[in-house]
């Protein structure tokens, strides 16, 4: 049976693709920073809980420890905690704001990446999903047509093209282990204000990649309609 993590997954887009492959079979933890919210939405879900804060070394190395003790490896990882950060105008924007971003959206998936593969090289078919958006994408974000060149969020799109980087470097480098970047698009979350499609449609690219097995590719970045441009 396959083991998966999601990293925030208590809640909106995490937490309906834990649904999701529950129902398709997977055995999901659910990590998450608080533990109350955590544990109840593992309790909802029939998921396991794991305390996990993507920008805390000590928390990351636990959440390490209590996998290994309780399954001893890991097939699936999806790093899925992101935040939207302070907004501000981009010549109001300070170091300090973008490094708020930055610690959890791309050092945290590092961080998390890092610790976690010696636990996905003891699984089978080791895949790594990481969550992205187009608000990344220079090209989406220039195109008048789409939703994405509606925003400016400078600290949290460039945060999302480093995603897609990190990407496609893990997956130049690291054979053994398959590392795909998936965009859920504008989704009615918290996140977004409840503004977009719908959880199902946006959890879709996720689910799929997880649910590939051997078949899944590496080094893509895809939302639910195939390829998405950069």
């Amino acid at each position: 049976m396959t083991t998966t993590l999601i990293t925030g997954g208590n809640r909106g887009l995490g937490y309906e693709v834990a649904r999701r492959l529950i129902d398709a079979g997977q055995t999901v933890w659910v990590g998450a920073r608080e533990a109350s919210s955590g544990q109840e939405a593992a309790a909802r879900l029939g998921a396991h809980f794991v305390q996990l804060d993507v920008t805390d070394d000590a928390s990351v190395a636990a959440a390490v420890a209590t996998t290994r003790s309780r399954v001893g490896h890991l097939d699936v990882l999806i790093n899925n905690a992101g935040i939207l950060g302070e907004v501000a105008a981009p010549e109001d924007m300070t170091a300090d704001q973008l490094r708020d971003v930055y610690e959890t959206n791309v050092f945290g998936l590092v961080r998390v990446t890092h610790a976690f593969l010696p636990l996905l090289r003891n699984g089978t078919d080791p895949s790594v999903i990481n969550v992205t958006s187009g608000m990344g994408s220079f090209t989406l974000t220039h195109d008048p047509e789409r939703v994405e060149s509606q925003y400016i969020l400078a600290a949290y799109g460039s945060s999302k093209s480093a995603v897609t980087m990190l990407t496609t470097q893990y997956a130049k480098t690291i054979p053994d282990v398959r590392f795909n970047a998936v965009d859920p698009g504008q989704t009615a979350t918290e996140f977004t204000g409840n503004v977009g499609q719908t959880v199902a449609e946006g959890a879709e690219a996720a689910v799929r990649l997880a649910t590939l097995g051997p078949a899944a590719p590496t080094g893509t970045v895809t939302d639910r309609d195939g390829i998405l441009p950069w």
